[in-house]
């Protein structure tokens, strides 16, 4: 994000509306307070700092999400950011239930172009955006296909979040991967281990007992290759033998 909004920290602002004290610390979390003397007073995690919300290539808001649970579902918050003298938490609305909105006014983002989303990518990404902007020039794609390559980038450069659903993909490729190797893994295990037992039939034909040093390598395949060059030493040895007695 822009890194001239890190300074913000670390810090936390306060907004007193109605029985109710706000306060948002960013990037980390928004809390709320209810200002009585009731016994069951609630005081709550309203959201913890989740991700960016980008609109016309430009950061306007943090969302803050996984708040405290509410109903069936989290409490979640949107701080707008918005040009002001000074830091302040200026207004407080919950436009939907357990969703709420909070104004942040800060001399952080009065100039134009203090909140583009571009210049605080990574020179890759900055890349990767430029590529895309030349095939939507050069209508090898379409709008929605370029928003979704900006939407790619922004995710990748840690901006935004991926949805449940990408995650959920992500992970079960990751697993059948894993599954893939193990079989594979067993599969070629299986073989080796039928090929050291012809290996040992083939041995025991010619009277020969063989025993792996407990200190050597027991992996199959070493034990395998042993083996062969056990029997290829015995299978020479009888060809000299018959070459001897011709």
């Amino acid at each position: 994000g822009p890194a001239h909004l890190f300074g913000l920290a670390g810090k936390c602002f306060s907004f007193v509306e109605s029985t109710y004290k706000y306060e948002f610390c960013p990037f980390h979390n928004v809390t709320q307070h209810e200002q009585t003397f009731r016994w069951n007073a609630y005081s709550g995690i309203l959201g913890i700092w989740h991700e960016w919300e980008i609109n016309n290539y430009t950061f306007v808001g943090m969302w803050m999400r996984e708040g405290d649970s509410c109903e069936t579902k989290t409490r979640q918050t949107k701080v707008h950011l918005v040009c002001g003298k000074s830091n302040k938490l200026a207004y407080v609305s919950e436009p939907s239930t357990c969703v709420y909105s909070l104004t942040f006014e800060t001399p952080l983002v009065c100039h134009p172009h203090s909140l583009l989303v571009y210049p605080t990518l990574p020179e890759a990404l900055q890349r990767k955006w430029d590529e895309a902007e030349q095939l939507l020039y050069d209508e090898l794609i379409t709008d929605q296909g370029y928003k979704k390559i900006l939407k790619e980038i922004f995710e990748e450069a840690g901006l935004l979040k991926a949805t449940e659903e990408k995650e959920a993909e992500k992970q079960s490729k990751k697993i059948s991967l894993e599954f893939k190797t193990v079989e594979k893994c067993s599969k070629e295990y299986k073989q080796l281990s039928e090929e050291i037992k012809k290996l040992k039939v083939l041995l025991d034909q010619h009277g020969i007992a063989y025993k792996a040093n407990s200190a050597e390598n027991t992996s199959v395949e070493y034990v395998s290759h042993k083996l062969a060059t056990a029997v290829t030493t015995v299978l020479n040895g009888s060809k000299d033998e018959h070459l001897h007695g011709d």
